[in-house]
């Protein structure tokens, strides 16, 4: 039996664990498939016993690993704990962060906030806009770290932090008349280039829904003020539809939507307080996801 536990090992097999495949262990952990594999094995194989079931269609934790994993978050927590103790409060600098107005709003401002109460000397600078103009400022050089939505696709194009299904939405109390499919379908949506603006669209053309956008909006609360009105209907990931909002989806002919994701990517080279907030991002969405 080992007389200690390697902790990059078992940073390796609990960011596995929690992500549910070695691709997406990959990324998180800026390491090739190969290499994630090798270290599960050496981890094994040190402690005798095996950990993880995987297949090319399964992936679940045996018995033992399901054990190693409780105790391996709660190890690796103090770990992290005692090192920023020591020295990330006394860590300084600056951070350029891209997002979208819709995911900020609704999921980063808790996330932000725990990271500047722990890193009281780095100074924030984030910024909204529309994800194809996030990704060219990003390539500009403008950001540090942008948070933009994708449709999945691979590793290359940031890691995935958060997942979930676009839903079709007008106001509670309106909308009577989107359901009827014989009607063109009033859409409010963001200006291009907008990924859900594009979705929504070929969604529809593919489905032969006629539409017309009648409403356009840079701003998210502008666009649901417009909802509210009664002026259309808008595509809002599920997490984000406002309590006075209603789902309009499989009703008059609207079709399925593909799930919203959202994706990091962060530059290179970046010094420590950007590498520190987009690992604050990646975990802390994860647990909330």
């Amino acid at each position: 039996m080992p007389h200690r536990l390697d902790h990059d090992l078992l940073r390796t097999f609990v960011t596995a664990a929690e992500s549910g495949n070695l691709t997406r262990a990959a990324e998180r952990l800026r390491l090739s498939q190969p290499t994630i594999s090798l270290q599960l094995k050496r981890l094994e194989q040190a402690l005798g016993c095996r950990l993880i079931d995987r297949s090319p269609r399964s992936f679940h934790l045996t018995g033992e690993g399901e054990t190693l994993l409780s105790y391996g978050r709660r190890i690796l927590a103090l770990a992290d704990e005692a090192i920023g103790r020591l020295t990330d409060a006394k860590m300084t600098g600056r951070v350029r962060l891209g997002t979208p107005e819709d995911f900020a709003t609704t999921h980063l401002s808790g996330v932000l906030a725990a990271f500047a109460r722990a890193h009281p000397g780095v100074a924030l600078e984030v910024t909204t806009d529309l994800t194809l103009n996030l990704i060219d400022r990003f390539q500009n050089g403008e950001f540090d770290i942008v948070l933009i939505k994708r449709d999945p696709v691979g590793p290359s194009a940031g890691v995935r932090v958060w997942r979930e299904p676009l839903v079709w939405t007008c106001a509670a109390d309106k909308g009577s008349g989107f359901e009827d499919p014989e009607r063109d379908l009033p859409l409010v949506v963001s200006p291009h280039p907008c990924v859900y603006r594009r979705r929504a669209l070929r969604a529809l053309d593919e489905a032969g829904r006629d539409w017309h956008v009648v409403y356009t909006s840079t701003s998210l609360a502008g666009a649901q003020a417009a909802v509210r009105a009664g002026l259309g209907v808008t595509v809002l990931p599920a997490g984000m539809v406002p309590p006075d909002f209603r789902k309009l989806d499989g009703k008059a002919g609207l079709p399925p939507l593909p799930e919203a994701e959202i994706a990091l990517m962060l530059a290179s080279p970046v010094d420590q307080a950007a590498e520190r907030l987009a690992d604050h991002i990646v975990s802390s969405l994860e647990r909330e996801g």
